[in-house]
């Protein structure tokens, strides 16, 4: 006997709702939990020493800039006092100076200012990646299915304050962070679980 299509639709609808009826009742409750990522980034060690790193750069490199800037206003005041006396050549050479000096000037502000972004991101792209590895530890360890990471855009409108493991997780990525080597990684603290 030839199985009819009304046959191989029953089965193909039962065989999908079996599927369903599976896939929603026969796992177990998904795990789910966000972190702060700025409250988290702005309480990990690790970017906070990063900061600082690129703090004690940016101060090296602006007291350049400000000895070039003085380099240059010397020139021109000095240039001022003495053109009344200077012969036409020694004009056009201290102009030529001058103009050499503020070349040097914005062209060392350009560079540093290239520099310092190439820095920025440096330093806080590896702060991301140690955070994100260690979330991602984190997330295996605890058995969590996903963590979000909510920012100042909002892209958590509403969650349970159950599910917001910020603390936890910032309290032992600063741990980890502040261990020595042979103790990393460190032993998960439990986070807490769903009230419902």
């Amino acid at each position: 006997m030839k199985p009819s299509f009304q046959m191989i639709f029953n089965a193909v609808a039962l065989a999908s709702i079996a599927a369903l009826f599976w896939l929603h009742f026969g796992k177990s409750r998904e795990r789910i939990a966000y972190v702060d990522s700025v409250k988290l980034l702005n309480g990990y060690q690790a970017m906070t020493d990063a900061r600082k790193d690129y703090q004690a750069k940016a101060t090296a490199w602006q007291s350049n800039v400000d000895t070039l800037l003085a380099e240059v206003q010397t020139a021109i005041q000095k240039y001022e006092k003495e053109a009344a006396g200077l012969s036409a050549k020694e004009k056009t050479l201290s102009q030529e100076l001058i103009r050499t000096k503020q070349k040097q000037l914005a062209d060392y502000q350009q560079a540093i200012a290239e520099k310092a972004r190439q820095e920025d991101q440096r330093l806080t792209g590896d702060v991301l990646k140690q955070a994100n590895s260690f979330l991602e530890r984190y997330g295996k360890q605890h058995d969590f299915d996903i963590i979000f990471a909510a920012n100042a855009t909002g892209n958590i409108a509403y969650a349970e304050d159950y599910m917001d493991i910020t603390e936890l997780v910032l309290e032992q990525m600063n741990q980890e962070y502040g261990a020595p080597a042979s103790a990393k990684p460190t032993t998960p603290v439990k986070p807490t679980s769903n009230p419902k």
